[in-house]
This record gives C-alpha cells, structure tokens and sequence, in this order.
C-alpha cells in the first residue's frame, strides 16, 4: 500500500503553491492520495480570516477534478486546537497498516520543536520535507540529530515502513503566499493566476479579505 501524504494548513486562501508542491508530492513519492487537511484552530496563529467552513470550500473547489487529492474537514470538526499529533493518531487508526507522510514547507520543520508533543511525530508518521532555494537544512541541534537519525534519502523507506523517517525533497519554487492574497484582495486587486479560477470566484462572491479588518 503506497503511502499517505497528510498536507495541513490553514489554506487562508489555498494558492497554486500549496497546490504544486502537493502535486510533485503525489507524483515523485508515489504516494497513494494526498490529503488536505484545513486548520480548524490553527494554535499557532490565532484568529484565521476566512472561517473553517469557507477555508475547507475553497480547498474542496481547488482539488475537485484532480486523481489523487482529497479534501478532509476532520480538524474542522474537532473541538480545541488543531494538533498534528491528534490528527495523525487520528489517521493511524484509519490507516493501520499503511504509511503516513506529513507534508512541511522547510519553515516549518525549522519550527518543529515548539509544535505540541512534536516528538512524538516520527512514532506515527514519516516527515517530507518540500525544500525550495534558500533555505537550508539544519545540521546541528535536535532537528539537525533528527536528521542524522532519522534522514533518508531513498524515496523506498517511505513505502517501506508506516512511519519514522524524514525525506527532503525538493519542489518548484513558487513565490506565491496567502498573505499577499489576502492584501492584494483587499486593496481591489485581482487575484487571478495565483490560484484555481474556482477559488478566486468563492473569494469574489463571499467578499472574503476585502474587509479593511484584514488589511
């Protein structure tokens, strides 16, 4: 059974960034689906600006169409912060016998250390890391002894075991955030071209971010 790629977020708004890198996931890791898992509580952050029921439609409407996304509204659902730990116990009940891959951006795998029970990640999971130009892999530390430990570079470990290594692998750089969006939209701006056309018409009829709050 081929791996499962986990990517989480807030999706505040999903782009083609989140978008491509998923994409080159599902296809160089061979993974069986990739899911995307919107933050319901995101602990980290505070306050998102689209609510978790229009975050969850407009990663619903951007993956529609695609072999191999899914759209997953289990964080939504669950009461409190939106803990990866609790979320992949949740999956590894789901999925006992297959392999788990939590999908990170390499920012935020330098954070991993202040994630709740972070520690226990690699007991449940693996780690794929989407490395772009610029930034590097730690080699000193606890992330930099995980790596020592626990780094692979054989794209097999991930299919062989259910969970317990990390791979980095590299991804399209595109320099696309939501943050941006968000002030683009604000200002009047069109969006168009930096996500699924789907999306962008959710953004129009919701008037989601033109709010001077989210300025």
């Amino acid at each position: 059974m081929r791996p499962v790629g986990i990517f989480g977020g807030t999706f505040d708004p999903i782009h083609y960034g989140h978008l491509r890198t998923a994409f080159e996931m599902l296809q160089a890791l061979r993974f069986e689906e990739v899911r995307f898992i919107p933050c319901g509580d995101p602990p980290h952050r505070g306050t998102t600006f689209a609510d978790a029921a229009l975050r969850f439609r407009m990663v619903d409407v951007a993956i529609a169409g695609q072999d191999g996304f899914v759209s997953d509204d289990r964080e939504l659902r669950r009461e409190g912060p939106s803990y990866s730990i609790d979320t992949l116990l949740g999956l590894r009940k789901e999925y006992p016998e297959h392999s788990l891959a939590l999908i990170l951006g390499m920012d935020a795998f330098l954070g991993l250390p202040n994630w709740h029970r972070w520690d226990e990640i690699l007991d449940v999971a693996h780690i794929v890391v989407a490395h772009r130009p610029g930034w590097k892999a730690p080699d000193i530390g606890p992330l930099g002894t995980l790596l020592t430990e626990r780094g692979t570079h054989r794209v097999d470990d991930l299919h062989n075991r259910t969970h317990g290594r990390i791979h980095i692998h590299a991804v399209t750089q595109l320099e696309i955030a939501s943050t941006e969006i968000r002030e683009l939209v604000a200002n009047g701006r069109d969006p168009r071209f930096l996500m699924p056309d789907a999306v962008r018409d959710v953004i129009e009829e919701t008037g989601v971010y033109m709010s001077e709050m989210n300025e």
